[in-house]
Order: structure tokens, then C-alpha cells, then sequence
């Protein structure tokens, strides 16, 4: 089969076009390090430093005019300051198929819900400069009501929400203001007022991404949201460098994460949304394992499941001295080809060669704890009969699926012909088929193919994305399906009493078919 990756429709060099059909691309910056009403223990060193390093992100790797972006800090980030920025800078400047990037970095908050929607009855909210504590509560905040307004008004543009703050439930009404003054560099405040208490007041019946409680309503509508934390955790400043050096951890690493060299986990050139996710989730608990106060930190990314496997920003070609390094001379340059996701208003890119598309939808690197072997060895006949070998490091459920060069995928596991359908056990090996099956595999085709085998050790509920009825009959569009998985797989998992990302591995193995 022929790898598309040779007939590329769109390649770099049609991609100079298309800034200017973007010419009111707008992005407000707001760091809040300092705040009027709050004593200094409560102040954070970081956003500072965020906020210059984001502007600088955004003025280099994503080409945004120096014009088209507000920056709001400290005092000049109240609340009236920060609303009236976002509904006239943000909404009123731009139209649908515009590009809208919202940042904010400082302390994140829960307050108690008077709309009566929230199923714990708190919002959360994002601080301001002029923050104040009520008689029972702060006011002067934003909250994630006033943010999915603004974000409504605009759907049609394709919007970036990151936010480097926590709205930490448990974390935020089981400590008194005492307690989290002891905390260094964390960016959360707690309810004034409130008081120790020994154990959570919540497990968390709800989980939100930081600030937006309707993630598919919005994610539909064009947004791509980051947080830091996953909610009942805390976002840090880096408390290792001097203050004033300090940076979000979360933010470092997203910034770090659109180098190629850092997080391009496949190295064909693109850092997929799935890769950069992978990377800052990697770096935000390396961070955390150095704090004896940071049990779980997983950052948060929604968006449409077709959005994983899409660049972060324009795929920029090698330099000479840079493809020396990371070419080899009989490798192949990757053509990168426009793609279209429901719900993308703006050019989105992907890998053209689908079998190497496929790293950038998992995000991860193969590290070897899932093992996948033919028996016959990785070249096979047309016509050759074999079998599949999977073997984990780690117990857990098993979705394999076989790729193709024309990005079209077969389900191979689970499906209706095995005898059962249990999780795999730990260093034992499943081999399909086995002689309950009554049939064999054969080779067919021509060219290179890779079966991607994930194992996941949580019981995620995967049946809607991979129904064993699916299983080797069904022609499958290897991107969509692989992306839904991934997807799912990116929600916080709160089957324990902490919450934390799902756990899951990842084998992948390429053969050819001759």
C-alpha cells in the first residue's frame, strides 16, 4: 500500500498563506503574583516570569503579532479589568476563524455556588488583583461562570485556555489560611475563614477542568483547554529557584514542550497536542516527587478527541545542522498535510504518513513494558498465516488494534471470537488467535503496517470506543479511533481516593507485508 506520506496534499510551503487569513488573532496574558488584600505569605513569585515567557511563546512559535497581544498584571488585573479585556479585547475583536488565546497564572479558589449549579455547591474561580475576603467568602473573583460566558460568546474561533492555577476542593476547605501559608509557591487559596480538618470533605462526585465545568459544550465550539492540576490537587510555583527565578511548574513545561527536541516523542518533526500533554504531565510529577507535600500532579487537557494528533503549532522545517542530528541520511523528510477536525476553525496539522501519525496521537514513547511480536518475525508474505503475542509488565484490559498505510485499522482485541474477554495478568502473554478462535491470521496487502496494543490497568469503561463487536470486522479510520481511545484515557481517574491520570501502557511494532 502506499504510504501517504508520499502524496501529501498540503506541505509547508503552502502554509505562508494562511497567516493572513488570521490577520485578528488576539491573545490576553494575566499573571497575578501580587494582590491588594492579601498578606505577602500569600503572594507567588512566578507569574512574573510566566507571563513574559508565554508572550514570548506566542510572538515566536505561534506567530502572534506583538499588537494582538494584552497583557494584564498585578494591579492592573482586577476584576472589572480582566472581565472588560476579555468581552472587548478578546470577543469584540475578533470573529469565527480567528485564533483566541486566553493564559492566566496566579491562585486558583472555590467559593460557594449561589446559581445552583454546581453539583458540590461550589464554583470555582480564578483570583484577581483585587480580591477580597467576605464575611464567609471571597469576593471580587472570577468564576467559572463568568469565564463560559465569554468563552460561548466565542465559539466559532479556535480558543486556547490555559490556566497554571488549582481549584482544590478538599485541599482548600480542609486547610486554614495558617496551614497553606506553610506551603510554599502553592497557587490555590482556601475559604477564609475555614478550618483544619483531619479528613477531605469531599472525594469529588464531579471533576472540572480548573475553571470550565461544560468541557464538551465548549470543546464542540472550538476550545482547547490546559489546567495544571486536576481538581482536589495543587498547581506549584517552582520553589526550588531563587524567587526570582520562580516560574510555574505547569507553565515551564508547556512552554518547553513546543520544542521538538523536548517532546517530540515519535521525532518526525511535530509536537502533537497528545505529545505535549504527555511531556507536562511527565515534568509535573517529576516536580511533584521532589515535594513532601505533593501527593498527584496531573495536568488536564480537553478538547475534541480529533485534536490530539494535531500539531501545537506550524510544523517549522530542520535546519541543516539540526537534521544532521536528528535525520539519518536514508530517512525520509515527513510531509506534513492540513487536517480538519469537527471542530477546528483554524489549519491543523498532521503527520501524512498515518503509521507514523500514530505517536502523535498516543503522545507516549513505546518504553517496552508491553511487548507485541509476530511469530513469524516482522516481514511477512502475502498469504502467510501467524499469530500476535502481547505481553505486559503491568495487569490490565487490552485493546489492540492493526494500522495500516493507508490509515485505515482493524480491532484485533477484544472481539466476539475469543472464549473470554479478561485483563491480561502481569508478565503473561496473550496470543490471538488461539486455538479457540478456528481460524488463522493471514498476510494481506503489501507494505508497512504497526499494531498498536494499549493495556490499561484502571477499569475504564471503553466499550462505546472499542465494543468487542467491532472486533475484526470492521474497517476502521485508524486516526478517529485511535484518538477517541486516547481520549478517554486522558480523564482524571477517581476510582480512588485521590484523583489522578489514568493508568495505561503503551507497545507498538512495526512489520511489512512484501
Amino acid at each position: 500500500m502506499i504510504a501517504l506520506r508520499t502524496i501529501a496534499l498540503t506541505t509547508l510551503g503552502c502554509l505562508a498563506s494562511l497567516g493572513a487569513a488570521r490577520a485578528e488573532d488576539r491573545a490576553l496574558i494575566i499573571g497575578i503574583g501580587t494582590y491588594e488584600n492579601l498578606p505577602e505569605d500569600m503572594f507567588l513569585h512566578g507569574p512574573k516570569n510566566d507571563v513574559k515567557a508565554i508572550e514570548a511563546l506566542l510572538t515566536g512559535t505561534l506567530h502572534f503579532k506583538p499588537e494582538a497581544i494584552r497583557v494584564l498584571t498585578d494591579e492592573k488585573a482586577t476584576r472589572q479589568a480582566m472581565l472588560s479585556s476579555m468581552d472587548e479585547w478578546l470577543v469584540e475583536g475578533t470573529i469565527p476563524g480567528d485564533r483566541v488565546y486566553l493564559y492566566f497564572s496566579g491562585h486558583g479558589l472555590q467559593v460557594k455556588d449561589v446559581s445552583g449549579d454546581e453539583e458540590d455547591g461550589m464554583d470555582e474561580a480564578i483570583s484577581t488583583y483585587d480580591i477580597e475576603a467576605g464575611d464567609d467568602d471571597w469576593t471580587n473573583v472570577i468564576l467559572d461562570d463568568d469565564l463560559e460566558a465569554v468563552l460561548t460568546k466565542l465559539k466559532g474561533r479556535a480558543v486556547t485556555l490555559v490556566i497554571d492555577a488549582c481549584h482544590s476542593g478538599t485541599i482548600s476547605r480542609s486547610l486554614s489560611p495558617q496551614a497553606v501559608s506553610g506551603l510554599n509557591g502553592a497557587r490555590y487559596l482556601p475559604r477564609p475563614f475555614s478550618r483544619a480538618a483531619k479528613q477531605p470533605v469531599t472525594r469529588g462526585l464531579r471533576i472540572d477542568l480548573g475553571v470550565v465545568d461544560k468541557p464538551a459544550q465548549l470543546t464542540a465550539g472550538g476550545l482547547t483547554a490546559w489546567s495544571a492540576a486536576a481538581a482536589y490537587q495543587v498547581a506549584w510555583d517552582d520553589v526550588r529557584l531563587p524567587i526570582e527565578q520562580r516560574h510555574g511548574v505547569f507553565t515551564s513545561a508547556y512552554i518547553a514542550g513546543y520544542t521538538p527536541r523536548e517532546s517530540d516523542a515519535n521525532s518526525n518533526g511535530l509536537v502533537s497536542n497528545a505529545e505535549l500533554f504527555e511531556y507536562v504531565t511527565r515534568k509535573s510529577k517529576e516536580y511533584c516527587s521532589t515535594l513532601d507535600d505533593c501527593d498527584n500532579l496531573d495536568p488536564q487537557l480537553e478538547s475534541v478527541p480529533e485534536v490530539l494528533g494535531t500539531s501545537v503549532a506550524k510544523p517549522e522545517p530542520d535546519t541543516e545542522e539540526q537534521a544532521a542530528v536528528d535525520q539519518p541520511s536514508n530517512k525520509p523528510e515527513p510531509v506534513y498535510q492540513e487536517a480538519k477536525v469537527e471542530a477546528g476553525v483554524a489549519p491543523a496539522y498532521v503527520d501524512g504518513d498515518p503509521i507514523a501519525a500514530v505517536g502523535d496521537i498516543v503522545g507516549k514513547v513505546d518504553t517496552g513494558k508491553v511487548t507485541v511480536l509476530l511469530d513469524t518475525g516482522p516481514k511477512l508474505r502475502k498469504g502467510q498465516t501467524f499469530k500476535i503475542s502481547i505481553t505486559s509488565q503491568y495487569a490490565g484490559n487490552l485493546v489492540l488494534l492493526d494500522v495500516n498505510g493507508e490509515g485505515m485499522a482493524t480491532q484485533i482485541f477484544p472481539n466476539d471470537m475469543a472464549q473470554k474477554i479478561t485483563p491480561l495478568s502481569a508478565g503473561s502473554t496473550l496470543t490471538i488467535p488461539d486455538d479457540y478462535y478456528g481460524f488463522d491470521f493471514e498476510a494481506d496487502g503489501s507494505g508497512e503496517n504497526m499494531l498498536v496494543a494499549i493495556v490499561v490497568s484502571d477499569a475504564v469503561d471503553l466499550k462505546d470506543v472499542a465494543p468487542s463487536a467491532q472486533g475484526l470486522n470492521a474497517e476502521l479510520d485508524a486516526r478517529q479511533s485511535l484518538s477517541e481511545i486516547v481520549a478517554r484515557l486522558q480523564k482524571t481517574w477517581t476510582g480512588d481516593a485521590e484523583n489522578r491520570g489514568v493508568r495505561w501502557s503503551l507497545g507498538t511494532l512495526k512489520y511489512t507485508v512484501e
